[in-house]
């Protein structure tokens, strides 16, 4: 049973900072990546960053040059440092750890994180 625990979310004023984190337990015998996403009232889940094992990053377009994705594998942690965060940038955000298993992926999810931008 593989579970993921997020925190970080909260209440901030646009350009203000915040760090979601995601820790993962239980047994993970190949992690190909790890990521966020996030879905704000009315709109469909969307991958704000992702991170393989490999190293390779990838960010949504809104979100590239204000937030950073980064991996501790020997916590089993990925972080989100969000910057310069705007009102757009609400939604809650959905830690993701996608498994390799042979020829086939799958995703697990965490419960989900409220980041409110607002002033």
């Amino acid at each position: 049973q593989v579970q993921l625990e997020e925190s970080g979310g909260g209440l901030v004023q646009p350009g203000g900072s915040l760090r979601l984190s995601c820790a993962h337990s239980g047994s993970i015998s190949s992690i190909y990546a790890m990521g966020w996403y996030r879905q704000a009232p009315g709109k469909q889940r969307e991958l704000v960053a992702v991170v393989t094992t490999g190293g390779s990053t990838n960010y949504a377009d809104s979100v590239k040059g204000r937030f950073t994705i980064s991996t501790e594998y020997a916590k089993n942690t990925v972080y989100l440092q969000m910057n310069s965060l705007k009102p757009e940038d609400t939604a809650a955000y959905y830690c993701c750890v996608v498994v390799q298993s042979g020829a086939n992926r799958f995703n697990y999810w965490g419960q989900g994180t409220q980041v409110t931008v607002s002033s």
